[in-house]
């Protein structure tokens, strides 16, 4: 096939409009396109309101490749259309272990979901242990939790099968490099299991909470199907060694002898940080973010990034990305940007709070919401002590759940500027998952950080006219931006523990649910490639 980069077309143009100009620039018919595939469509917005999708397209003709670049070749947008083939399932390791390998997957999130998918397809027998419930009976209980305020330890927002990437905002964007076509091997199977197609080649793909419950489910009964067994309600409570080297994982109920285990346990398992601290796991504290979330009327956004009179018919609900450095070395950005999203009650431990942001497929609730959060580390917590960012973490969400009682606390951005509680909302209310009421939230960080804050936001404000109205809600507190921990592996992606290999968003090596599935890939063709 051709590849054909920097198609332009208004948004309004449909798949024949896209033919004719694919036709146009190779010269040729359009009876003579037998087919052409969508690789990458991006919005191109900056002269507004006048709106293009930009596209790159892959064609077949009734010439030959070679015949339609000969006469092309000073062409610099066209070329052959190489796609990067990802090199596994290989089937080559059950040959030489089969059914009788059995590694242990650690968690049911992205991570370790992708790790023991790759594994079952080359055989490799994976078992898994998730501490939660399966993923549908866990939306019942996370849903119940935001009626009542009865909230079940091990499923919740953050644990479960899916991981915590199930009830965010779904997306699928990341900042990987993908020389490898572990990307490209992530979205095919997102797509195999139900998501929809438009994923492989949107700029910035999104599935949606409401889809991602199926999606999952489809994935264990395949793992399955393959000869993986997967094992809920089972916290690894801990580590079999001898010698520095991994002989079996446990839990209350059982040993699973092992020589490999696969640690995909997310950025919120923090008994078992502890745990895994105190049986000599090598762990190191690291920098993250703590801040807000902020919502607005998802409309607003819409005309600030698409301008007045923009075709809604035709446009996703708009979407925004900010970020900046400060002068005094502080980073501030918006980070898991929800549109026609929820601000939900996040929280895993008892009387402590977190929020987070979280997407049904359509997005189509009044308000845009997103963090905006401010860089935290040595200025805040001990970062010798290994689990010091966790200490951290948790006095920050001991106080959210105090300022209401357990409902998140908000606060208008004009009364937080001011520092004084908000006694009603502006002109557009919250739009949440969880009970809320007003707080003192401008009390909860350190000077220092609230300072960093508003700065951000006055500087956002210039980016986008309305983005620091004084009415823009914020809830808190937003602090499971990143893990708290990094957990050390060598090249051969194994910690100082032989045959424990740390993976994905609670490892330190991930920050969101495509990276982290990339980076499950990455560990199980580390134990594939041991079985060849």
């Amino acid at each position: 096939m051709i590849q054909i980069q920097q198609i332009k077309l208004p948004v309004s143009a449909g798949a024949e409009e896209l033919r004719s100009v694919c036709a146009h620039k190779l010269r040729c018919s359009k009876d003579d396109i037998l087919r052409f595939q969508i690789l990458k469509k991006s919005l191109d917005a900056r002269k507004k309101p006048d709106l293009y999708y930009i596209y790159t397209v892959a064609v077949s003709c009734t010439k030959s490749d070679k015949d339609v670049l000969r006469r092309l070749k000073n062409q610099k947008d066209i070329s052959l259309y190489e796609p990067v083939a990802y090199g596994y399932p290989t089937q080559k390791a059950s040959a030489v272990g089969g059914k009788n390998i059995h590694p242990v997957v650690i968690g049911m999130g992205p991570a370790g979901l992708f790790c023991a998918y790759l594994l079952a397809l080359e055989g490799l027998c994976p078992i898994l242990l998730e501490r939660g419930q399966p993923v549908e009976e866990r939306l019942s209980d996370v849903t119940k939790f935001w009626e009542t305020g009865i909230l079940l330890p091990d499923s919740n927002v953050q644990f479960g099968e899916g991981g915590a990437g199930t009830f965010s905002d779904g997306k699928l964007n990341t900042l990987v490099k993908d020389k490898y076509g572990r990307n490209r091997f992530v979205l095919e199977t997102f797509v195999k299991f139900g998501a929809p197609e438009q994923i492989l080649y949107d700029q910035k793909p999104h599935i949606g909470t409401d889809l991602l419950v199926q999606i999952i489910a489809n994935m264990r009964e395949e793992i399955l199907r393959l000869g993986g067994q997967v094992h809920f309600h089972s916290k690894v409570t801990g580590l079999v060694c001898h010698d520095g080297r991994l002989t079996a994982v446990s839990t209350d109920e059982k040993d699973y002898p092992c020589t490999e285990a696969v640690l995909a346990i997310g950025h919120s398992a923090r008994d078992t940080f502890s745990m895994l601290h105190d049986s000599g796991v090598e762990m190191q504290a690291k920098e993250f973010a703590v801040g807000f979330r902020i919502e607005h009327p998802q409309e607003s956004m819409n005309i600030a990034q698409y301008g007045e009179g923009y075709p809604k018919d035709l446009l996703y609900p708009a979407s925004y990305k900010l970020a900046t450095k400060l002068s005094n070395g502080r980073g501030v950005y918006s980070f898991c940007m929800c549109p026609g999203g929820y601000v939900v009650n996040a929280s895993s431990e008892e009387h402590r709070l977190v929020v987070n942001g979280m997407s049904y497929h359509k997005r189509d609730s009044a308000n845009a919401n997103s963090a905006i959060v401010v860089s935290v580390g040595r200025g805040e917590y001990d970062m010798s002590d290994p689990l010091g960012a966790v200490a951290y973490q948790r006095q920050l969400e001991e106080r959210a759940y105090q300022m209401c009682g357990g409902k998140i606390p908000q606060q208008l951005f004009g009364d937080f500027k001011q520092g004084r509680i908000s006694s009603g909302y502006g002109d557009y209310g919250t739009v949440t998952r969880g009970d809320c009421d007003f707080g003192p939230l401008h009390t909860l960080l350190s000077e220092e950080c609230n300072r960093a804050f508003l700065e951000g936001m006055e500087l956002f404000g210039h980016k986008i006219k309305g983005f620091d109205r004084s009415d823009a809600i914020l809830s808190g507190v937003e602090s499971r931006t990143s893990s708290p921990v990094r957990i050390p592996r060598d090249d051969l992606f194994q910690s100082n523990i032989r045959g424990l290999y740390p993976c994905g968003e609670g490892a330190g090596y991930a920050g969101g649910i495509m990276s982290a599935a990339m980076d499950g890939c990455k560990v199980a063709e580390q134990i594939i490639e041991k079985y060849r």
